[in-house]
């Protein structure tokens, strides 16, 4: 059990060029998670971080930096794999707190992990869901 999920958007923000603070908070908030193995994240985090960095960036990562990435930032934190259970979840999830899908599914997998913290932009800061705490690490 881990006490924190790291949403897509949060490793995204390692490469924002355009907010220093923003990509520092991202590093630290990782960088953490490594040191400490207290993160999970998701197939889903995994396969939309990999979108975004090589075919979305302004300067997308090579394929070869992208194995890199995936190998020593990724892997370490990946804790949650697909299931019928976790798909079950994030559409009780869905109706239950009209979310999106994806962010039903974020917050299932978050809550399968045993976490009780999100790190998200794309949920309300503040908001509880299920015990689940949604942080917003670029809030202030």
């Amino acid at each position: 059990m881990s006490g924190e999920f790291i949403d897509t958007n949060v490793f995204v923000s390692l490469f924002d060029e355009t907010d220093e603070r923003k990509r520092n908070i991202a590093e630290q908030l990782i960088r953490s998670a490594l040191e400490t193995h207290s993160a999970s994240i998701s197939h889903q985090v995994v396969q939309e971080t990999l979108n975004v960095v090589t075919r979305k960036l302004p300067f997308p990562m090579s394929a070869e930096n992208a194995r890199r990435f995936l190998e020593q930032i990724l892997v370490p934190l990946w804790r949650v794999m697909p299931s019928p259970a976790l798909y079950r979840s994030g559409l009780e999830l869905q109706s239950r707190y009209g979310l999106s899908f994806y962010d039903a599914l974020i917050v299932a997998a978050a809550l399968e992990a045993g976490c009780t913290r999100l790190h998200t932009e794309d949920l309300r800061h503040g908001q509880q869901i299920e015990g689940l705490l949604i942080e917003n690490p670029f809030v202030g």
